[in-house]
């Protein structure tokens, strides 16, 4: 038999013979991610403008609804202790049976308005007024990083100015527009935070030195993940709820380390990210953060009548001041776990969390009708606060959170996992005791992930730059109307949420939904 002295075809080979492996594909730089938006100056200008819309809405009339001259709702507890540190030397009176429930941050930024501005509504409003338009600065920032789009950042802007649980709670003496504002500082720190690990990554593989160790390179110093601990643990100062974020941040920066190392082809990417980032981790978001947290006792460590501030019976390993703080929180841990409804009974306007995302019960925070009333053209004259988010955003929540739990299943997207873990922070950990009283106020910073996501799912409808004319054209229409709705919604809306004289049949005309309505 002649032998076949032909080559053989391509891909095959003697039996017994391995194929060559193939070596595999360089990765590119680009892979890492996109750069950043090139307009900077418009993308500073357009964030700075919306900020100044805000900071018109958030203080038109702000000092005008008041008690009879004194705080409304929740603002009874924080704003007269607020005023008490002014005098204080920066804490609380000691009430005696310790009625002072978190922790001092949120109050001296209130006190800090009363000092500039005096003990009226104005004055004690003013910080959380202030924290409401910065949050907005952020939110455009925030969106412009996370779309990579000025248009899309503008957006959210305008959605956060027009969203009324955010402008009533900014409006409010209470202390959740300033946890809001640290979370989102959080969140806008963390964000950048990843591009600067990307672009470091990126760096090292172009210039080739990828493979260098099976781990990876080492990034340094991370002064933006620096940064999101301290705002998550000024956030815990404000409200011990800032611990949901402070765990939920934390897992999405170390993945968020993980998925850099994948993409940038190191050769061991768990194994890196716990020898090179898992310890640097643990400081910048779990040492870091309770550093902040006790800087916000500062008042109270150096305070000779702060409440329990020589209480002993807090861990003996700990000094005596940190002793008699733990004995102290341990007190308002117990005040907390108290506060249930079989307890103390149900409250006409408490909610829970499963309503929270359409903002099915909201809060009236103020009413006032009949002889205290004028202004509306007749005699039966209303003027009403209530904390309610503007349907228009709220109302579509399931579906802009189920579209988003499905680009994570089917396309792995980050962006829409981040608004996930930063929106399920505020409410998941609440349905573990749902026999407490909640309120929707505690959706407050909640609100800037609902408007991204929000922007995520606008963006995905005005479709790509090379889609089609029609297309483009299509979604530009439907994202116009979906925004201007949601403007419309507000300005409706906008009397019950500034306390405006209104007819009987204007208020009703407000309230859409039963559970609007007071009980009973």
């Amino acid at each position: 038999m002649p032998v076949d002295d032909r080559e053989p075809t391509p891909g095959s080979h003697p039996l017994g013979q391995e194929p060559p492996l193939a070596p595999a594909p360089p990765v590119s730089p680009a892979s890492l991610g996109p750069p950043p938006p090139t307009d900077r100056v418009r993308g500073w200008i357009v964030a700075i403008t919306l900020a100044l819309v805000a900071l018109v809405v958030r203080f038109t009339d702000l000092g005008r609804i008041t008690d009879g001259g004194t705080p409304v709702f929740d603002e009874k507890h924080y704003v007269p202790q607020a005023w008490q540190m002014l005098r204080n030397g920066g804490v609380e009176d000691n009430p005696g049976f310790e009625l002072i429930v978190h922790p001092p941050l949120g109050k001296q930024l209130i006190a800090l308005g009363e000092f500039l501005f005096g003990y009226d509504g104005f004055g004690w409003r003013a910080a959380a007024a202030f924290s409401g338009t910065l949050a907005v600065l952020l939110i455009v920032r925030v969106a412009r990083r996370l779309t990579r789009s000025t248009l899309l950042g503008a957006i959210a802007g305008v959605l956060l100015i027009c969203d009324g649980l955010s402008h009533v709670q900014s409006r409010m003496g209470m202390l959740d527009a300033f946890a809001a504002l640290f979370v989102l500082a959080a969140f806008a720190t963390l964000l950048r935070d990843r591009d600067d690990v990307r672009e470091r990554m990126a760096l090292v593989v172009a210039q080739g030195r990828i493979g260098d160790s099976p781990n990876g390179p080492r990034l340094g110093w991370r002064w933006w993940r620096l940064a999101t601990g301290v705002l998550l643990g000024l956030g815990c100062a404000v409200k011990w709820s800032g611990l949901y974020w402070l765990a939920a941040f934390a897992v999405l920066a170390v993945l968020w380390d993980l998925t850099a190392r994948r993409t940038a082809g190191v050769e061991r990417p768990w194994k890196g990210t716990i020898v090179r980032d898992l310890g640097p981790a643990l400081w910048a978001l779990a040492l870091v953060p309770v550093l902040a947290y006790l800087a916000g006792w500062w008042a109270w460590f150096g305070n000779e009548t702060a409440i329990d501030r020589y209480a002993s019976s807090g861990p003996a390993f700990l000094p005596p001041a940190l002793r008699a703080l733990a004995y102290y929180s341990g007190q308002v841990l117990d005040f907390h776990a108290g506060l249930t409804t079989a307890v103390s009974g149900e409250h006409p306007w408490e909610s829970k969390p499963w309503s929270w995302p359409m903002g099915l019960r909201p809060m009236l925070y103020y009413f006032a009708s009949g002889d205290q009333v004028t202004g509306c053209g007749t005699d039966d004259c209303i003027s009403a606060v209530m904390l309610i988010g503007t349907p228009a955003l709220w109302w579509p929540a399931f579906g802009v959170l189920g579209w988003a739990l499905w680009r994570v299943i089917t396309r792995h997207d980050w962006r829409y996992a981040a608004v996930l873990v930063g929106y399920g922070a505020g409410i998941v950990p609440w349905l573990f005791n749902i026999d407490r009283q909640m309120y929707f106020f505690y959706m407050t910073p909640v609100v800037p992930f609902l408007v991204l996501g929000t922007v995520l799912v606008m963006g995905e409808m005005l479709g790509r730059s090379t889609a089609p004319r029609e297309r483009r054209q299509t979604g530009v229409l439907l994202v116009g109307l979906w925004v201007g709705l949601v403007v419309a919604n507000f300005a409706w809306m906008w009397p019950i949420m500034n306390g405006l004289p209104i007819t009987q049949e204007m208020w009703d005309a407000q309230l859409w939904l039963p559970s609007w309505r007071a009980k009973g």
